[in-house]
Order: C-alpha cells, then sequence, then structure tokens
C-alpha cells in the first residue's frame, strides 16, 4: 500500500485538472478550519469566562457575567468574518465582511457564527471582484476616494441584504439542523453521529465536520447551559488512543514500533491526523473507531457532560482545561470508556489478522515497494540531481497540525546528517509557497495538493513519523 513519491503514473496525472470530489469537500473543510483556527484564542477565552462566571459556574459573578452574551453575540462571529473576508480579498475583504456581519448579527435571535463563515467569505469576493474590474482603469490620483466609497456603497448593500434576506435564511437552516441533532439527543441516537464521524476523520474531512457543524452548534448550546456535548462528538482522543495502543501490543513490525511515538503525539498533542494511516493500512479497525467513538458519546450524555469550547487540537490537556464545574468524571469516563472499547475491538482484529501466516505485515511491505520505485525512478531522481533545492514546504489541511509535526521532524533528520541550506516550513495546501521546490503531503491529500500546485514536484507520505519516501527524499537531498 505504498505511495508514490510523486506523481509519475499516468493514472495520478490524467485528471489532475479535476480533483476528487473527496478533495473538493477537504478544501473546504480546510477553508473553514482557516476561518476558525486564528481566533481559537478568543473561543477560549470565551469559554473560560462561561464556565467561571456564569450562574452555574466555578465562581459566579453578575457582574462579570455580563460580558458573555455580546461576546458570543458579537466579538466571536465578527472575527470569524473578518479572517474569512480577508482571506479571500484581503484586508479591503476583511471590512466587508466585518460590514455584512453585523447585518446578520443584528437581524437575528442567535449566535451567527455559520452566518458570519458565510457573509466573510462572501464580502471578500465582492470587493475582490470588484477591484479586479477596476484594475487600470482609475484615473491618477482618484483612487483613495475610489477605493474607500467602493468599498462604503458595497458593504452597505450587503449588510442591508444580509439583514433582510441571507439572515433569516441561514438562521432557517441553523434551526433545522439544531432541530435534527437535538432529535437524536432526545431520542438517545446521538452516538449514532459516529457512523459518520469516524469514516470522515480518516478521510481527512475531520475539519468539515467539527468547524462546520459542531463547534457551531456547540457555541449556541454553550451560551445557553455553560457546556455543550457537541464539542466532543468528533474531537475525543479516546477512541484513537485504544487504536494507538492494540498496535502498540499486537500490530507487527514497524506499525508496533511507531505507535507508543503517535500515542505521545496523538492523546497529549492533540494531532488525531497521527493515527489515521494505522485506520488506512487496516481498513476494519474503523469498526473499533466506530464503536469506540459511540461508546464515548454514550458515556457523555450519561453523565450530561460537555466543554465550554471547541478543543483545538484535540488533546486530553485541552479537554480537561475547558471542562466544566460537575463534568470531568463524565468527560473522564467518556474518553477512557472511548479508549478501552476501540483497544478491545481492534486488538481482536490485529490478533486475527496475525494468526493468518499469509498476511504480510503492510508498513514493511510499503517499504519493501517504495525500494522499488527508486530504483525505478533513478533515471527522473538523476535528471534532478543539479537541481537547486532549497525549499521543502510541508502541507496539510489546515496547516497547523501534521504538516507542522512533519515539518519539524523532517529539519531534524536533516542537522543529523549534516545538510544544510534548506528552508523547511509547513502551510496549509493552498498556501504553499510558489517557489517551493518540495511539496510534502498526506498521499489522502493528493489530489487536492496537485490541484492547487500542478506544476511541482509532490511527494507523498502515509507516516509522519517515519515514512520510506521521506527517507528516499533525505538520500536524494544528501547526494545532492
Amino acid at each position: 500500500m505504498a505511495s508514490p513519491a510523486k506523481a509519475t503514473t499516468d493514472s495520478n496525472v490524467v485528471d489532475m485538472n479535476r480533483p476528487s470530489a473527496r478533495a473538493r469537500v477537504q478544501a473546504f473543510g480546510g477553508f473553514l478550519t482557516n476561518m476558525v483556527l486564528p481566533n481559537i484564542g478568543a473561543f477560549i477565552a470565551w469559554g473560560l469566562l462561561t464556565a467561571l462566571f456564569i450562574p452555574t459556574g466555578w465562581i459566579p459573578n453578575e457582574q462579570l457575567a455580563q460580558i458573555v452574551g455580546p461576546a458570543i453575540k458579537f466579538l466571536l462571529p465578527l472575527l470569524l468574518a473578518i479572517t474569512g473576508g480577508r482571506m479571500v480579498g484581503g484586508q479591503r475583504g476583511a471590512v466587508m465582511g466585518a460590514i455584512g456581519a453585523i447585518g446578520l448579527i443584528v437581524g437575528s435571535d442567535i449566535p451567527m457564527f455559520l452566518g458570519a463563515m458565510v457573509i466573510g467569505p462572501l464580502g471578500g469576493l465582492i470587493i475582490k471582484k470588484f477591484d479586479r474590474a477596476m484594475e487600470n482603469r482609475i484615473p491618477a490620483g482618484f483612487e483613495m476616494i475610489v477605493n474607500n466609497f467602493s468599498l462604503g456603497i458595497l458593504g452597505f448593500l450587503l449588510m442591508i441584504v444580509s439583514f433582510l434576506f441571507i439572515g433569516p435564511v441561514i438562521e432557517s437552516a441553523n434551526n433545522f439542523v439544531t432541530s435534527a441533532i437535538e432529535a437524536l439527543v432526545a431520542t438517545g441516537l446521538l452516538p449514532l453521529l459516529s457512523l459518520i464521524n469516524e469514516p470522515a476523520k480518516v478521510l481527512f474531512l475531520n475539519n468539515v465536520i467539527d468547524q462546520g457543524i459542531y463547534y457551531p452548534l456547540g457555541m449556541q448550546a454553550a451560551a445557553e447551559t455553560g457546556k455543550s456535548i457537541y464539542f466532543t462528538v468528533a474531537s475525543n482522543p479516546g477512541p484513537g488512543l485504544g487504536l494507538l495502543l492494540a498496535f502498540t501490543f499486537f500490530g507487527k513490525k514497524t506499525a508496533r514500533r511507531t505507535a507508543p511515538g503517535a500515542i505521545i503525539i496523538h492523546f497529549f498533542g492533540g494531532i488525531h491526523e497521527l493515527y489515521f494511516p494505522y485506520v488506512l493500512m487496516k481498513p476494519l479497525t474503523i469498526i473499533g473507531m466506530i464503536a469506540g467513538g459511540a461508546t464515548g458519546i454514550g458515556v457523555f450524555s450519561m453523565f450530561d457532560a460537555g466543554l465550554v469550547a471547541g478543543p483545538s487540537p484535540g488533546s486530553i490537556f485541552a479537554y480537561l482545561g475547558l471542562t466544566p464545574k460537575g463534568s470531568f468524571i463524565g468527560i473522564i469516563a467518556g474518553v477512557l470508556a472511548a479508549a478501552a472499547v476501540t483497544f478491545l475491538i481492534t486488538s481482536l482484529i490485529l490478533k486475527m489478522e496475525k494468526n493468518n501466516d499469509e498476511e504480510e505485515d503492510e508498513l514493511s511491505e510499503s517499504i519493501e515497494k517504495s525500494k522499488a520505485m527508486k530504483q525505478q525512478g533513478k533515471q527522473v531522481a538523476s535528471s534532478k540531481k543539479d537541481e537547486k533545492i532549497d525549499k521543502v514546504s510541508f502541507a496539510c489541511d489546515a496547516g497547523a497540525g501534521s504538516s507542522a509535526l512533519g515539518a519539524t521532524t523532517f529539519r531534524k533528520k536533516l542537522q543529523k546528517r549534516g545538510i544544510d541550506g534548506i528552508e523547511v516550513k509547513h502551510y496549509r495546501i493552498e498556501d504553499a509557497p510558489q517557489d517551493s521546490n518540495i511539496i510534502v503531503v498526506h498521499k489522502d491529500l493528493y489530489d487536492r495538493a496537485k490541484h492547487a500546485h500542478q506544476d511541482k514536484e509532490i511527494i507523498t507520505i502515509e507516516n509522519y513519523i517515519s515514512d520510506p519516501n521521506l527517507e528516499e527524499m533525505l538520500d536524494r537531498l544528501e547526494e545532492r
């Protein structure tokens, strides 16, 4: 199940201009994440404010609790809209996003997180299109007056449209989704969400469901009750812990050797992408992940437990730091129960497969195939031998989790081999610099990366800690 070191086969190149549906959804999830991620600190600050000072908090304070409502109604949606607008249209887009968002906020009775994540990028797109249309058409000396009045007039129109039309539509859609999930809660079927959550996560769609659905709903619920179970339904680190523990005890060779290190980074560091390759290597283990996720949700529900804000990253430390008064037992029990169930089921699956003498070690097989690919690609590698390589970019969905880990690890390996003069940094896939010589991504993000960087060499990996394609690249850099 080795992944290609780079795009060399016809099957990989044929549809480079037509990214798969999964790649498009991943890109959408990455966009949502990049609206939320820079503002996570503000969400956590609001969560701490709620946990401490509301009437059911740790130290109730009527005066300080007055900040809770305005912060969730105005501050957080405006931050999202400003960030989304800036991502699309720069600083002018950020201003447009904020103007449009205030129309949504004033015209709505609910916190407009979903609305802000729509109107911010929309405002940025409008002003970007306008600026492009007016490029080279503004008389010299009139740039400032055109820029200011265009922003003011377009922003005014967007604010009115948001207040009268966009806001009510988004509020209706939000109420529908909320009612549907609350129906699951009322019937005790909320654990069934794991049937969607766990497969989506290992396909790198975790940011779509978390940032796009559960976190906005969780903020609305937390504003009323001071906590929400929605923050836990897809971010629980327990199932990943159980899976990696099973591979530690019952995995084979390379998998058993790398799993303990992955546990530390996943469970304590909160980078869940570390366990995805293990599930992809043994697809049957998704059963254990679904069962563990459902068990965790069931336990959280039984204890009426929840968090005050979205845990980002999904570390056990973030979980405990965002647990409100009265929920510690339920949160800890839900994480441990999820880990235990996943561990038991995954262990059974691995032991059954281990007894099959014909079964090969997939990770070892991956290394052997990589060596064969290296031999086949000698001609291509030699043609690039004289090429100057001074910038390697690790890229992932949000540019802040697995890619950061990969870049840090790779820099250390370069230092260990005495290779210098190479800049190694991490980015969101679409933000990788155009002057990058090589872009490194997980193999399941290849379509999206190739669509964004069609003229770049892309190296795919399966494991951020130890991967044969990274070792091949190190050898290549050492020989240059």
